[in-house]
């Protein structure tokens, strides 16, 4: 397959420092950093986002619309848990050191970290992958439609997603208080495998909830 890339011209990057591009940071344990095309211009169908947990930290459900995702545990563990469109179920693929698993193109997913200093690498077959977060689904579709479409009460519906901040990234967030918002549950989210930062990414509203790679 030929390339559009001018290899001999003296902007042509071949390599980069992931570690001086932050997608987002919720502390010292828990961020992620990017490459895109954005970042290194001689990237074509590739991307990676370069994300460090500690134990229970979940990156939010999520899907990309324009790229397949392979997940690579690099340290620490972590589970992989996927909604198959098909089945209707969600599958959870637990992971370690030198394991991966695959997230098909448009695939609702998330991960979250079974154990500390957890680091993952999640490449993508796209130069510029594009991202729909779940924080961003819940506050940005009108609560009306959404009391309308599922017979919810419309204020309880504001009420519940009122601590939801989009584009959460990586969750939960540091001042969480089950208590205060009413939930019943006691259970740490990979005790079920499930689980406000805004991005630092600069390019992260380039794109409608985009990763350059822009969004994750």
């Amino acid at each position: 397959m030929s390339s559009n890339i001018d290899y001999t011209s003296p902007s042509t990057q071949f390599t980069f420092d992931v570690n001086k591009s932050p997608l987002f940071k919720k502390d010292n344990q828990n961020f992620i950093n990017i490459l895109g095309v954005a970042q290194l211009n001689t990237l074509e169908n590739v991307s990676l986002l370069d994300i460090f947990l500690s134990t229970n930290n979940v990156v939010e459900p999520h899907y990309h619309q324009n790229a397949g995702e392979l997940v690579y545990c690099v340290s620490g563990a972590a589970t992989v848990s996927i909604l198959n469109p098909i089945t209707k179920q969600i599958q959870n693929y637990p992971i370690t050191p030198g394991q991966v698993a695959n997230v098909p193109q448009g695939w609702w997913h998330y991960e979250i970290a079974t154990a500390d200093n957890t680091h993952l690498l999640a490449i993508f077959d796209a130069p510029t992958p594009e991202v729909i977060l779940g924080s961003d689904i819940l506050k940005f579709t009108p609560a009306n439609v959404m009391a309308h479409t599922y017979c919810l009460d419309e204020n309880q519906w504001k009420k519940t997603i009122a601590p939801v901040v989009p584009s959460t990234y990586i969750g939960p967030a540091n001042n969480c208080n089950r208590n205060n918002q009413n939930q019943t549950s006691t259970n740490p989210p990979n005790s079920y495998v499930n689980a406000y930062q805004q991005p630092m990414n600069p390019y992260h509203y380039q794109y409608p909830y985009s990763y350059p790679y822009g969004s994750y």
